[in-house]
């Protein structure tokens, strides 16, 4: 079963992975309440004849799915939990399906879908040619802040794996050779003394002055860290009326940097922040560590693996109808193409393909094919990626499955998710991750070079950041 081959089939069950991915989206799901997707990706994967493991690491949205004997044992990593708030119908204009409710967003519908096509595909190939080896699909819930691959490597899931696989929807055809930073999800709640706020307010102790006090000093703290550093907070509890001294009253922040050792400094920086602000307003202030990431870290070797299997399928193209969605979301959107222009300015791309690439700025959607444009770049959000990329090598790859003007975890992004321009992009990145992967399986000398980046790019080591009395949420499948 040659690699043409492999795409022809993954060609011939199209429809079955785009059904699959349409139906997850059509029934979205926030982290770690995944029943729907999880169940039916898990009944597919057994008919496929994978052995499933569910409700594994605490999780009981979580599942790995396995087949084959032996080693090399390779991983595909999806995510099908949804956005609350970005329901959106199928159409190009801002239209939610249910006011409120959730909607795949960020499209991972497609990313699990186009994960577990990859999967499927190795396993035809591994059956057909006899060849020795493993393939496993990892259901990973809670993607969004609820770091589900993060309890996965805690739990020692991924620590037999030779490579990993993983791509996220995007609007362009590039593997990364650039990083996201880690963070901290923590909430600082704050207890302190009620009194009436005009009658006896020296009888109280604000717990939201504290939280204040607390927001004020994290403040002047951004002068003094490094550039990588991001700080966000919201207030979750401000009190329940002005004429009351708040008692109780919380804060929830995100701590990010790239590196480990300067985010668990930062972090501590702002626990003392916490404590001053409590000695401060005679509170007492409680930390709740909710989930934590590490920063990822990329696989050049990989990556331009990634690139040369890119290159043997070809670009997508796209329908004069497609073309017109993506147009009107854009121009919904308000859209400049000089912003794409100045994005492929500052890529990394070689100065003839970028040249080229500033061709492309003002189409609406951008199916040709690019090697990494962000490598040595930091971005400044992050994935539960970053805690399987420090386990074991492997390449994030992004593919065109929405307009080039679209915000991340917006209704535009959503809207594309269930239909033809996203499902040609979630089967770009399936025949991609297939064809990479059936290519290590060909030649184990590419397992050898990308461990040995691996090793040279983390010589300290990795530690996961999640403390071991954490757990995860658990909730109950609907009724």
């Amino acid at each position: 079963m040659e690699k043409q081959a492999v795409i022809t089939w993954l060609d011939q069950h199209q429809k079955e992975f785009t059904d699959m991915s349409d139906a997850i989206w059509e029934n979205p799901e926030l982290g770690y309440r995944e029943f729907f997707a999880s169940g039916l990706q898990a009944a597919y994967l057994a008919e496929q004849g994978f052995r499933i493991k569910k409700d594994i690491a605490g999780m009981n949205t979580a599942f790995v799915a396995e087949w084959g004997e032996g080693k090399p044992i390779f991983g595909f990593a999806g995510e099908f939990d949804a956005l609350g708030g970005l329901s959106q119908k199928d159409q190009p204009t801002k239209e939610p399906v249910q006011e409120g409710a959730p909607g795949h967003g960020c499209g991972h519908n497609l990313l699990g879908v186009g994960c577990l096509a990859a999967a499927v595909a190795v396993k035809e190939w591994l059956q057909a040619t006899g060849t020795t080896g493993t393939v496993r699909y990892y259901a990973c819930p809670a993607e969004e802040g609820g770091a589900g691959k993060t309890f996965l490597q805690r739990a020692g899931l991924f620590n037999d794996l030779d490579l990993a696989f993983n791509f996220h929807p995007g609007c362009m055809n590039a593997p990364s050779k650039g990083s996201d930073i880690g963070v901290n999800h923590i909430r600082f709640a704050f207890h302190g003394k009620t009194a009436h706020a005009g009658g006896s307010p020296h009888e109280g102790r604000s717990a939201l002055d504290a939280v204040e006090l607390m927001n004020v000093a994290v403040n002047y703290l951004r002068e003094h860290v490094t550039k990588d550093v991001r700080l966000h907070y919201v207030i979750t509890n401000g009190g329940k009326a002005p004429n009351i001294v708040p008692d109780e009253a919380e804060v929830w922040y995100y701590v990010r940097a790239l590196e480990p050792k300067n985010l668990a400094e930062v972090t501590d920086r702002v626990r003392k922040i916490a404590q001053g602000a409590a000695m401060m307003t005679e509170t007492r202030a409680e930390e709740i560590f909710e989930s934590a990431t590490s920063s990822t870290l990329p696989n050049k070797y990989l990556a331009d693996l990634h690139y040369e299997q890119m290159k043997l399928i070809g670009p997508i193209t796209y329908t004069e109808e497609e073309l017109a969605f993506a147009a009107e979301i854009n121009r919904q959107v308000g859209h400049d193409p000089q912003d794409t222009r100045q994005y492929l300015e500052k890529s990394s791309l070689p100065p003839e393909i970028k040249a080229h690439a500033l061709t492309l700025a003002d189409q609406p959607l951008i199916g040709e094919i690019f090697p990494a444009l962000d490598e040595g770049h930091v971005g400044g959000g992050s994935t539960d990626v970053g805690d399987l990329s420090r386990t074991v090598p492997v390449c994030m790859l992004w593919t065109a499955c929405w307009a080039g003007g679209v915000p991340g975890h917006s209704w535009a992004v959503t809207a594309t998710g269930h239909n033809s321009i996203g499902h040609k992009g979630m089967m770009f990145a399936a025949k991609t991750m297939a064809l990479a992967a059936i290519e290590c399986f060909m030649n184990p000398q590419h397992i050898v070079k990308a461990w040995e980046e691996f090793r040279d790019a983390q010589p300290q080591g990795y530690t996961n950041p999640i403390p071991a009395h954490i757990v995860p949420p658990r909730y109950s499948p609907p009724a």
